[in-house]
């Protein structure tokens, strides 16, 4: 065929199609389309890589609670008994090797060891260790997976954030909700794969949190995270402008797809097509996400198993809520960040209202969850970037000491979406401070995640400046004894 004739051939497609209904369906996105509007296709995937996923999946979803600053697992989960002990006494340089130290404590000349001011309690049958700080947490243990053999070779925040969130250090790599929509696809086309939410505790402020956490890296932007905010529009740009009402915005959207296709025919930029879906992505969440956002039919008995906080926006329990409804729609990857955890002096004071900014909402999200048949196919994680030290940043007083950053070892919790119940994975020494047993990388973690939803971690990658790229970079292995 004629080039000026295949042309000719697309516009007149073009303008026959151009308006209405009938250019909600791009070219790029027909099949997608067409299987969302299939008799039985709810909750299918849509798009996503031929042969995805690899085997049966446990889990069809991830809602991720991140908490961001690094929580101390000495005050929370690890419990120590000897650090009563050797109260004041110095950190045994045999114990503390050759671990890098911050430039926080870099130039301290003792490193005293102090054990938590609150008490812990061996909880359910599982008879899991949890601080007082988190009673709520503590009814749930047996639904829970503890590991307490973390570890990292990130000791500052914005490496060890991106390293949870990406599989690297530094920045540019996609993150992990990006694999997961690039590799599987999404189940629900009105509603974006990937959301993120960030919360802000009872601190007064936060490490920052960059927009590249839920990017897509090298990824095509379409697999990028979608951040919900506390404030206006729950999405940017959601609403229409005043004067614009939905037939104007559907007919601007059909213009604007119609020169956007003459500029993928020219070019044969793949970004273009991404610019499209995502135009088109807009338009439908005008009404998928309100819904969404809407609170009013819930009943106050789930407000009040989330906590008074629920109600208010822009709170981590407020956020909590609005993910157990974005499962429900079949949103494949939530990202909720809880900033506040950056404890480095005056810890016991801060970490006992952190603490209860999040307690209640993250048992209640597990145990909602649970009574609603959907906590078997979604994995719940909760952690923070790295741990804290056993021994007092600055001067150690009686009721006041702080904790510096410790990646040697740390805690972080799963539930639900084929991770094993009621365990307690790996141990830390009697200090806390190094790997006694059964260590997990984060790469490890990454590894069994994925497992857990389908997919072998060593194929899924994608090619870029000459290599192929994965979430596990070149390593990681699943930990067969965390899956249930």
């Amino acid at each position: 065929m004629d080039p000026l004739e295949k042309l000719l051939t697309r516009r007149r497609f073009l303008e026959l199609t151009g308006s209405g209904i009938g250019s909600a369906a791009l070219a790029s996105l027909f099949h997608d389309d067409l299987l969302a509007q299939a008799p039985g296709a709810e909750g299918l995937p849509i798009g996503g890589l031929p042969g995805l996923p690899h085997f049966a999946p446990k889990a069809k979803r991830v809602i991720y609670l991140f908490q961001s600053g690094a929580p101390s697992q000495h005050e929370l989960w690890d419990h120590k008994p000897k650090l009563s002990e050797l109260r004041g006494t110095d950190l045994p340089a045999s114990v503390r090797g050759d671990q890098r130290l911050t430039a926080m404590t870099a130039s301290q000349t003792s490193f005293p060891l102090v054990p938590s001011l609150y008490k812990f309690a061996q909880h359910g049958e599982s008879r899991a260790w949890v601080s007082e700080l988190m009673p709520h947490t503590a009814k749930i243990v047996d639904d829970l997976c503890f590991i307490k053999s973390m570890h990292t070779e990130a000791i500052n925040h914005d490496p060890g954030i991106t390293f949870f969130q990406t599989g690297a250090q530094l920045a540019g790599r996609p993150s992990i909700g990006a694999w997961l929509s690039y590799g599987l696809g999404t189940m629900n086309s009105d509603l974006p794969t990937f959301v993120a939410m960030v919360s802000k505790g009872s601190a007064q402020a936060g490490q920052p949190l960059y927009d590249r956490l839920w990017g897509s890296g090298f990824l095509p932007s379409r697999y990028q995270g979608v951040k919900f905010l506390a404030t206006g529009d729950p999405v940017l740009f959601l609403s229409n402008p005043p004067g614009v009402d939905a037939g104007t915005r559907r007919r601007f959207l059909d213009d604007l797809e119609k020169l956007n296709r003459q500029k993928e025919e020219e070019f044969g930029d793949p970004e273009t097509s991404t610019r499209i879906a995502q135009y088109e992505m807009a338009y439908r969440m005008q009404s998928s996400v309100p819904e969404l956002t809407d609170l009013s039919d819930e009943p106050d008995s789930v407000f009040e198993m989330y906590g008074e906080d629920s109600r208010k926006s822009g709170t981590f329990a407020r956020n909590c809520l609005l993910a157990r409804r974005l499962a429900e729609r079949d949103v494949r990857f939530i990202q909720l960040f809880h900033r506040g955890w950056d404890h480095h002096t005056r810890l016991p004071r801060s970490i006992k209202m952190q603490a209860k900014d999040v307690d209640q909402a993250q048992a209640a999200l597990v145990q909602d969850l649970k009574q609603r048949g959907m906590l078997d196919e979604t994995l719940v994680l909760w952690g923070g970037e790295f741990g804290r030290g056993p021994y007092s940043q600055g001067v150690l007083t009686e009721d006041n000491y702080g904790r510096d950053h410790h990646p040697r070892c740390f805690t972080i919790w799963m539930a639900g979406g084929g991770a094993k119940p009621g365990i307690s994975y790996g141990e830390s020494d009697d200090f806390g401070y190094n790997v006694a047993k059964d260590p997990v990388h984060i790469h490890d973690l990454h590894a069994t995640m994925m497992h857990l939803l389908g997919i072998d971690h060593t194929k899924l990658t994608f090619q870029f400046q000459g290599r192929d790229f994965r979430l596990t970079d070149v390593h990681g292995k699943v930990i067969n004894s965390l899956l249930a």
